[in-house]
């Protein structure tokens, strides 16, 4: 891909680099990062609650989309779609549903997930969990869309981090795949796919039924057509999708999503006495949408929708779902996150939110644990010592076959690849997610390029071709830092002299606007790069997909 120089970047480097830099430091191949830190501060959870009966919504901030939830006694476990992020399918683990610890990761080896040329949302899509109380077993079930389809995988215990390889389930189709075990120990799979007969309009979808055998982990008979288009296809519903199937007090309860996961999201349910049908929609429906709220309303949620349910030991239901927040209009550079809601039961039917209600961020629940991490609300954190296997916090994009990170006395070296960040590939990136539509982020880094090829810095990454990268390199001979954007295609948007091995780099985010800086004097001086810079680029609405932005370290010999 070509690069244009700005007008700005062409003044910068004109009037400035071509001054006296020193061209006499030696390349050091690796770029060395250390105390990558990371702070948020959003108004919305800028609140004072009593964290032993209060939480604050969404209980997962950030790019963490399509939640889903299981319980077995009162062990909780959630996971999240990871689309093309290595390793795969977030897992967390809860005692009282709000504080969360993470286990890692469902899919951790390339044996489970193989991601190699596949585009960043077309991985995994929509994981949901569930129990088995019948084997005493944990599944997982998926969908890799442009890879092997669906899947599932199991554990007998989800702390120990081990789960099987894929069992591939080559008779469902679609996407959006959940299990459902009844209370006779039989089996069920639902799941998203096209109708039975020709599409009657766009986003006409289906929900199906296929019985699942626990004994051979195979799908058995045929699938039956359980939703057709929506809760009134004379409306022409669109995208019924993210299917769970319940059983409380003898009734079969089928949720799904419909609307699409944009601001016109929503949940709708269905009942039935039977498990194959027929399902008909429940009295109110949707059970969860904000698409007919005021669009000025402050602070928004918006696009809420794909939920999943759970009972409590002590018999409260609650609701995890999706939802985004906005800094302006529709855009959003921290993704789909997950939120969480209490239950109300009305007419036999679960009710997550009644219509034309906000989703709260604070939200009363009792008997609440010690806050452990920083999932949620306004942190600050400084990663001052890297391991070789890195935490939780930490993505590569798409599976890394060759080790090119070392931590070495606490610091990251990361060798540049002949990939870059632009490529449908594994580039030498890791990143941990923008949980905050306000924050700073900031690394120190130790690297000198060799040649005008080499790159090595910051990036704030929506997919390859929606990115900044605030990096070093070199430009007419000349080692200079550069400010560099792509909203399809890649621009100079600044170039600064700099002829220090030892620098740091530094992006502040104000909603839609960032700005770049760097110090070449251990940190006694930030120097303005770039002020402003139009961040929806980096927002889905701009970018495309459905995942969220990923602040990361790269470095590459051929960028």
């Amino acid at each position: 891909m070509k690069k244009n120089l700005s007008a700005m970047a062409t003044i910068a480097i004109g009037a400035a680099c071509l001054s006296a830099c020193s061209p006499s430091l030696e390349p050091t191949g690796d770029a060395v990062f250390s105390d990558f830190s990371y702070s948020g501060n959003d108004v919305v959870w800028n609140v004072d609650i009593d964290s032993a009966s209060q939480f604050m919504n969404p209980i997962l901030g950030g790019f963490y989309p399509d939640p889903s939830v299981c319980r077995k006694g009162d062990d909780y476990y959630l996971v999240n779609s990871s689309f093309s992020y290595f390793p795969g399918v977030p897992i967390f683990h809860s005692k009282d549903l709000v504080n969360w610890t993470p286990l890692g990761h469902v899919l951790n080896r390339t044996s489970q997930l193989k991601l190699d040329g596949i585009r960043l949302s077309g991985g995994i899509y929509a994981p949901a969990i569930q129990y088995n109380p019948h084997n005493d077993m944990f599944y997982m079930i998926t969908t890799c869309v442009d890879g092997i389809g669906n899947f599932l995988v199991k554990t007998d215990d989800p702390m120990k981090g081990e789960w099987s390889d894929p069992i591939l389930l080559p008779q469902v189709g679609g996407i959006d795949p959940s299990l459902f075990f009844d209370d006779n120990g039989k089996g069920y799979i639902v799941n998203n796919d096209a109708p039975a007969a020709e599409p009657q309009w766009n986003g006409h979808r289906a929900i199906w039924l296929h019985e699942f055998d626990v004994a051979t982990d195979k799908v058995v008979g045929k699938p039956k057509l359980v939703i057709d288009g929506g809760v009134d296809k004379n409306k022409k519903p669109v995208w019924i999708e993210g299917p769970h199937l319940y059983k409380v007090n003898g009734m079969y309860y089928l949720m799904a999503a419909e609307g699409g996961t944009g601001v016109n999201h929503s949940e709708v349910v269905f009942s039935s006495r039977n498990v194959n049908g027929p399902y008909k929609p429940c009295k109110i429906n949707p059970i969860l949408t904000q698409r007919d709220l005021p669009e000025d309303r402050v602070n928004p949620i918006t696009s809420a929708g794909h939920a999943d349910l759970i009972d409590t030991p002590e018999g409260k239901w609650w609701a995890v779902f999706l939802a985004c927040r906005p800094y302006e209009g529709d855009f959003y550079n921290t993704g789909r996150e997950t939120f969480m809601l209490p239950v109300e039961w009305k007419d036999n039917q679960p009710v997550i939110l009644a219509a034309g209600e906000t989703i709260p961020y604070v939200v009363n629940k009792p008997g609440l644990g010690e806050r452990e991490n920083h999932l949620n609300g306004n942190f600050s954190e400084v990663i001052d010592s890297f391991t070789d296997e890195l935490d939780y916090r930490w993505n590569f994009i798409r599976n890394p076959h060759e080790k090119w990170w070392k931590a070495n006395d606490g610091k990251l070296a990361i060798t540049p690849q002949s990939v870059s960040i632009r490529d449908v590939a594994n580039p030498s990136f890791v990143g941990r997610r923008q949980q905050h539509l306000n924050f700073t982020s900031s690394v120190n880094m130790s690297y000198v390029p060799g040649k005008e090829a080499d790159m090595a810095g910051i990036v704030c990454y929506q997919n390859e071709s929606h990115y900044f990268l605030l990096g070093r390199t070199i430009r007419e001979g000349k080692q200079v830092i550069v400010l560099e954007s792509s909203k399809g295609e890649a621009e100079e948007l600044a170039i600064v002299p700099c002829d220090a091995k030892d620098i740091a780099l530094r992006i502040v985010g104000d909603g839609g606007k960032y700005s770049f800086y760097y110090s070449d004097d251990n940190l006694e001086t930030w120097n303005m790069v770039y002020e402003n810079a139009d961040a929806t680029l980096l927002s889905t609405n701009v970018g495309g997909g459905f995942t969220g932005v990923m602040i990361g370290m790269y470095a590459s010999s051929n960028h």
